[in-house]
C-alpha cells in the first residue's frame, strides 16, 4: 500500500514538473510580434535614432528573466508607430502597462496570389493612353514580392530618364539602372539577397512596367514585342517573400521603406484571410500609402469561385480579380471517332506523331490514377499511351505530366472538374499534352468507356488571336461579398491574369538567351496590370488622388466581351457584381473618365467608426488619436459603387459627389438605370450641372423595397449612368434581400 502511494505521490510530482516546464517554456518561446505604439502627448523625435531609442526602452523594459534578450528587426515610422521583435508572451505582457503602449499581436504569414495584354487592353505605341502618359515616365512603381532579376532584358533602361529628385530608394546589388532603381531584400536568413530565386516577383514587375523587348515568346508560341503597362516607368523591386511566405513584418518594413523612398504605386499580389482592418497589416500600410497619395493595387486573391473568399478587403485598396485575355495557345485534342476538342498548352513539339495513339484513364476506380499523383500509375501500363488526368489533387499540372512522363506515356490531357469549368492554362509541360474543359473531359471519358480501343492525339495548333468570349471571369479569382466589410462591393474590378507572358529569371524552353520568358496565371498577375495602368494615370494626373484614379478605372470599366456580349463566367454561368466588381479595366476610357468620386484620407474615419471599431482601433489604421463621434454606415462613403441592404417596405438613401474633370462647361443627365425585383429606384437631382473643372455636385440615390413583391435570391443588382454625349460615368450597386 506503502508503494502504491509513493507511485501515485511520484506521477503526481512528475505531471507537477512537466506543467510547470510546459508554462516556462511557453512563456519563454519567442514569437515575431508586431508592437503599435502611440507616442506620448508632448514628445517629438527630432531624429529617426530618438525614436529607435524610445522604440529600444521597450525592450528594455521586459522582464530580466528571460535569457533571450530581445531585438528589433524592423523599426517602422511612415506605415505606423511601432516595431517587430521576436519576443516571448512574458515579455509581451511586461510592455503592457508602459506609457505609450497600444498592442501586440503576432505576425501572420501571407501567401503568394499566383505580350499580348497591352494591345487587349488598347494599349498601342505612339497612340492612345501610351502617347498620354509618355508610358509612364516619371512614376515610380514599387512591387512587394520574391524579388527580382537583374540584367533581364524587361529592366533595360533603354528610353528611360534618370528617376525624379524625390527618390531615396538604394539598390542592395549591382547592376541597377534608370529602370530599376531600387531592389532591396527585407527577409530573415543568412544568405539575404532582392535576387529572385522563384520568378514570381520577376514577372509582376514585368507585367507593371516592363521595358519593351522585341522578339519574345515562350516555346516559339505568344510571339511579339512584350511589355509592361508603364514601359517607361521605373521599377523598385522589395523582396518580403521567402520559401515559407511573406511574413507581416517584412511587408511593412518594405512599405514603410517604400512610402520614405518616394514611389507613386504599389504592388502587391499577395494576401491572406480576411482580417478586421487594424489588424491587417496590409490595409494599415496601405493607409499610410494612401494619406501620402501613394496608389496601391492589391490581388483579391485565387480562392474562387467561392463567395467571401477575398483578400486585401480595405476600400481605400484597389482589389483587383483576374480575367482570361484573348489570346489561346491552342492543343486540339483529336480522337478517334474524328472529334477535335480545343485545349491549351504553351510546350507545342513539332515532331509530335499525328497517327493515332492509345488513350487510356487510369482513374475510373483509383483517385488517385485520376489525379495522375506522383507513383500512381506505376500499377497501369500506360507505356507509349495518351492519359487522361482529373485536376485536383492538391498536385501541379506540371506535376501530373511529370508522373505521365515518369510512367512512360506518350502524352498527356488534363481535365477540368465540374467546378473549373471552361477554364484552361497554356502551361510549360514536360510532355505532348493539352488542358481541356469539364465538359470536353466529360466527353472524351464517354468515347473511353464505349469503345474497346479508344485512340487519339494532340495537333498543336499554336497562338489564336480574337477569342470573342473574352475577357472572361477565371474560376479561381476569389468572390466577395466582403467579410471584412460586407457594406463595400468587393473586388473593385477585374483584369488580365491568365496565360500571361512576362519575365522570368531562367529558360523554360532551353534557349541560350537573356530575354527568358514565362506564362503564369493568377490574380498575382492582373494585380500588377492595374498598378502599371495606375501608373500611366497618375503619369497623366499628377494631381489625381489615389481615390480619383481608382474612380476613373470602376467607373469606366468594360461590362461586354469581345463579342459585344455581356461578360460571363468561364464556368459557364452568369456573372455578377461581386465576381467582376465595376467590370473590365479598360485604360482608354480612365484615362478621361469626365467624373469622378474622390476620398480623402480622413472621410475614412467616420465609415471606420461605423464598421464598429473602437477609437484606438481606428487611431491605429489612420496613424493619429481619434474620437469616435461620427459614424455613416458603409454605403455612406462616397465610393464609386453601391451596396443596400434592404428589408421589405424599407427605403434608404445613398448620397454621393462627383468631381469635373472632364469638361468645364458640361451637364450630365441620367442615360440609363436598373432596378433589380422588388425594387424601386430615384435618382436625383437627374441632371448635373458643371460650370468648371474641380467643381464638385452631390446627389442621392434612393432605393425603395416594395413590400409586396417576392424574391427568390439573397442579392440582386442594379446600374446607375450618367452621360453627357461624350462621356459615361457608370456606378453598379448591389442589393442584399433581408
Amino acid at each position: 500500500m506503502e508503494g502504491k502511494r509513493s507511485n501515485l505521490l511520484l506521477q503526481v510530482s512528475l505531471l507537477l514538473i512537466l506543467s510547470f516546464i510546459n508554462i516556462f517554456s511557453n512563456a519563454t518561446k519567442l514569437e515575431t510580434y508586431i508592437v503599435t505604439l502611440d507616442s506620448p502627448d508632448g514628445i517629438n523625435f527630432a531624429t529617426s535614432d530618438d525614436r529607435q531609442s524610445w522604440y529600444e526602452s521597450f525592450l528594455t523594459a521586459t522582464s530580466t528573466d528571460s535569457n533571450v534578450k530581445p531585438s528589433i528587426l524592423h523599426a517602422y515610422h511612415n506605415v505606423f508607430t511601432g516595431f517587430a521583435a521576436d519576443l516571448s508572451a512574458e515579455q509581451v505582457k511586461a510592455m503592457e502597462n508602459m506609457e505609450g503602449f497600444v498592442s501586440a499581436r503576432p505576425e501572420r504569414v501571407y501567401e503568394l496570389h499566383t505580350t499580348h495584354t497591352p494591345n487587349f487592353l488598347g494599349l498601342y505605341q505612339n497612340l492612345g493612353v501610351w502617347k498620354g502618359s509618355n508610358y509612364g515616365i516619371g512614376t515610380i512603381i514599387g512591387l512587394l514580392d520574391t524579388g527580382i532579376t537583374i540584367g533581364h532584358p524587361s529592366f533595360d533602361d533603354e528610353g528611360v530618364p534618370t528617376p525624379p529628385k524625390k527618390w531615396k530608394g538604394k539598390c542592395e546589388v549591382a547592376g541597377c539602372n534608370n529602370k530599376l532603381i531600387g531592389a532591396r531584400d527585407f527577409t530573415r536568413g543568412s544568405t539575404r539577397s532582392p535576387l529572385d530565386s522563384g520568378g514570381h516577383g520577376t514577372h509582376t514587375a514585368g507585367t507593371a512596367g516592363g521595358n519593351f523587348v522585341h522578339g519574345a515568346s515562350l516555346f516559339g508560341n505568344a510571339k511579339g514585342t512584350a511589355a509592361g503597362m508603364a514601359p517607361h516607368a521605373h521599377v523598385a523591386m522589395y523582396k518580403v517573400c521567402a520559401d515559407v511566405g511573406c511574413s507581416d513584418s517584412a511587408i511593412l518594413a518594405a512599405m514603410d521603406a517604400a512610402i520614405e523612398d518616394g514611389v507613386d504605386v504599389l504592388s502587391l499580389s499577395l494576401g491572406g484571410a480576411s482580417l478586421p482592418f487594424y489588424e491587417d497589416g496590409i490595409a494599415v500600410g496601405a493607409f499610410s500609402a494612401i494619406q501620402r497619395g501613394i496608389f496601391v493595387s492589391c490581388s483579391a486573391g485565387n480562392s474562387g469561385p467561392y463567395n467571401s473568399t477575398l483578400s486585401n478587403e480595405a476600400p481605400w485598396i484597389l482589389t483587383v480579380g483576374a480575367s482570361t485575355v484573348d489570346r489561346d495557345i491552342r492543343a486540339t485534342v483529336y480522337l478517334g471517332n474524328k472529334v477535335l476538342i480545343d485545349g491549351e498548352s504553351v510546350y507545342q513539339p513539332k515532331d509530335f506523331t499525328q497517327d493515332f495513339l492509345p488513350l487510356v484513364y487510369p482513374g475510373s476506380n483509383d483517385q488517385r490514377a485520376s489525379w495522375c499523383a506522383k507513383g500512381s500509375l506505376d500499377h497501369f501500363d500506360v507505356k507509349g499511351k495518351i492519359v487522361l488526368c482529373d485536376m485536383g489533387g492538391a498536385i501541379s499540372r506540371i506535376g501530373k505530366g511529370q508522373t505521365v512522363k515518369d510512367a512512360g506515356g506518350a502524352g498527356m490531357i488534363i481535365t477540368n472538374s465540374e467546378i473549373e469549368g471552361d477554364g484552361t492554362f497554356a502551361d510549360a509541360n514536360v510532355l505532348p499534352a493539352s488542358h481541356i474543359s469539364y465538359k470536353d473531359g466529360v466527353s472524351i471519358k464517354k468515347y473511353i468507356s464505349s469503345n474497346t480501343k479508344p485512340v487519339a492525339t494532340i495537333l498543336f495548333r499554336g497562338t489564336t488571336i480574337g477569342v470573342k468570349t473574352a475577357p472572361e471571369v477565371t474560376y479561381f479569382s476569389s468572390r466577395g461579398p466582403s467579410r471584412a466589410s460586407p457594406g463595400i462591393v468587393k473586388p473593385d474590378i477585374i483584369g488580365p491574369g491568365v496565360n500571361i507572358l512576362a519575365a522570368w529569371p531562367v529558360s523554360v524552353d532551353n534557349i541560350t538567351t537573356k530575354a527568358t520568358f514565362n506564362m503564369i496565371s493568377g490574380t498575382s498577375m492582373s494585380c500588377p496590370h492595374l498598378a502599371g495602368i495606375s501608373a500611366l494615370l497618375k503619369s497623366e494626373h499628377p494631381d489625381w488622388s489615389p481615390a480619383a484614379i481608382k474612380s476613373a478605372i470602376m467607373t469606366t470599366a468594360d461590362t461586354v466581351n469581345l463579342g459585344g456580349q455581356p461578360i460571363e463566367d468561364e464556368r459557364e454561368v452568369p456573372t455578377y457584381i461581386y465576381a467582376t466588381g465595376s467590370g473590365h479595366v479598360n485604360p482608354l476610357k480612365a484615362s478621361d473618365p469626365g467624373l469622378i468620386f474622390d476620398i480623402k484620407p480622413d472621410d475614412y474615419i467616420p465609415y471606420l467608426c461605423g464598421l464598429g471599431y473602437t477609437s484606438k482601433q481606428v487611431g491605429v489604421i489612420v496613424q493619429k488619436k481619434v474620437r469616435c463621434l461620427e459614424t455613416i454606415e458603409e454605403s455612406q462613403l462616397n465610393y464609386p459603387s453601391i451596396v443596400a441592404t434592404l428589408k421589405a417596405g424599407e427605403q434608404k438613401s445613398y448620397p454621393r459627389t462627383v468631381t469635373n474633370v472632364g469638361v468645364a462647361m458640361s451637364n450630365y443627365t441620367i442615360k440609363a438605370w436598373s432596378a433589380p425585383p422588388g425594387v424601386i429606384i430615384q435618382v436625383g437631382p437627374q441632371v448635373l450641372e458643371f460650370t468648371k473643372l474641380g467643381q464638385t455636385v452631390s446627389y442621392e440615390v434612393v432605393l425603395t423595397r416594395d413590400a409586396t413583391t417576392k424574391v427568390t435570391n439573397q442579392y440582386a443588382e442594379g446600374v446607375v449612368t450618367w452621360g453627357n454625349g461624350k462621356y459615361t460615368v457608370r456606378t453598379p450597386y448591389s442589393v442584399k434581400y433581408v
